[in-house]
């Protein structure tokens, strides 16, 4: 018999016969890593805060690949649960049962660190209906209101709902047994553990935005640009990704579009490979607002060109000139030279916003098929279709 620790402490597991064993982190028993480096990459002048963060992995006898993704488990933003606790008139010391297994937390703990605070869904508004006469949210649950019901729930959370649908006649309890346990957030690795042993860099955007007449900020990102200082641990796992590697030889060839964060697995890439001086040459497309405050990492990438681990580096800043000029652009400036090493074998990578811009440079790729090889857009689209068979064409978007 093997009794494991409690959710997200770092303790060792104890055999029946008293032996202790090294503890097996995962997503399920998280490392706690002390934050070495926290610092933002961004000039004063930027719209934007990019983190990099250095993790301590010592003694936790993790491991990772470049391509791999680190999972953090995050805590609720506190003026966010202050805030709830307030509108219900709540005892934040009340203790709640948090799972089926029966444990307890005093409710603000359980609504920092244990629920899912800032997304809703169809089924907790469903469910919630049930604590309240509110006709509004009685109405938005019926059947005949689906497409209402998804729309509300997009960029709200569990504070817009008790606001806006009460009074409540719900226990402190009831309402957090509809919530969901936190989930992990996947952050791209931006480091080679052979040029760093026993440390994990990330590279964090920062998530703010108004919506629905409030602020809003993303549970991690913003968590570790506002309240993660050097010294402190983050709760972390690593989450292997099996498609989005370096190729096996490190002869081969690789091309690389990373705009923003995106960058971060490539930064691991070039890592890896100037340490292990593969052959094969690597080629970079990164982009970002302005040159002067968003270049992510520039002297480390101009050092690489410099020293040759880095044979080819464009840049694409599209509040730079009147007309934005985006990744997909450069590669289009330099089509031919790409599709050379398309047919040469090299490997073409994009990480990054899943949205739009992997859909343009997936556009454009196609493009630069066809008119370079001289083939249709069935016969281009095949080429891609081989390339992703052969493992030569990997993406890693969200």
């Amino acid at each position: 018999m093997v009794t494991f620790c409690i959710w997200g402490e770092n303790i060792m597991q104890v055999t029946a016969e008293n032996k202790k064993v090294p503890p097996t982190y995962s997503r399920t028993n998280p490392f706690h890593a002390k934050v070495l480096k926290n610092i933002n990459l961004n000039g004063a002048d930027s719209s934007k805060e990019t983190r990099h963060i250095e993790l301590s992995l010592q003694g936790s006898g993790l491991s990772y690949n470049p391509g791999d993704a680190l999972g953090i488990v995050p805590s609720n933003d506190p003026q966010l649960v202050s805030s709830i606790i307030e509108e219900m008139h709540w005892d934040a010391e009340t203790a709640v049962t948090i799972n089926k297994q029966g444990e307890t937390l005093a409710l603000k703990d359980a609504l920092t660190i244990y629920f899912e605070i800032t997304l809703l869904s169809k089924k907790i508004l469903q469910q919630a209906a049930e604590f309240t006469d509110n006709e509004e949210l009685k109405n938005l649950v019926l059947v005949e209101n689906t497409d209402k019901l998804k729309a509300y729930t997009d960029g709200r959370d569990l504070l817009d709902m008790l606001r806006e649908f009460g009074p409540w006649k719900a226990t402190a309890q009831e309402i957090v047994s509809l919530l969901r346990k936190m989930t992990p957030r996947l952050y791209s690795i931006a480091s080679s553990i052979s040029a760093h042993p026993d440390e994990v860099h990330l590279t964090i955007g920062a998530v703010r935005y108004t919506a629905h007449g409030r602020d809003r900020k993303g549970v991690c990102s913003v968590q570790v640009a506002e309240r993660v200082t050097e010294g402190e641990t983050l709760p972390v796992f690593v989450q292997p990704n099996k498609h989005f590697h370096l190729p096996e030889s490190g002869d081969k060839d690789i091309i690389m579009v990373g705009p923003g964060t995106g960058i971060a697995p490539f930064r691991s890439f070039i890592e890896e490979r100037a340490v292990t001086k593969a052959a094969g040459k690597s080629w970079l497309f990164f982009g970002d607002q302005h040159a002067a405050t968003d270049f992510l990492y520039q002297d480390e990438l101009e050092k690489y060109q410099k020293e040759g681990t880095l044979a080819k580096l464009e840049t694409a800043f599209s509040r730079d000139s009147e007309k934005k000029v985006y990744v997909q652009h450069k590669m289009e400036e330099s089509s031919k030279e790409l599709y050379e090493w398309l047919e040469n074998g090299a490997y073409f990578y994009v990480c990054g916003d899943k949205t739009y811009m992997a859909k343009d440079v997936h556009n454009m790729l196609l493009n630069i098929i066809e008119k370079e090889g001289g083939k249709t857009l069935e016969e281009a689209e095949a080429y891609l279709i081989d390339l992703k068979k052969a493992g030569r064409y990997q993406r890693d978007v969200y």
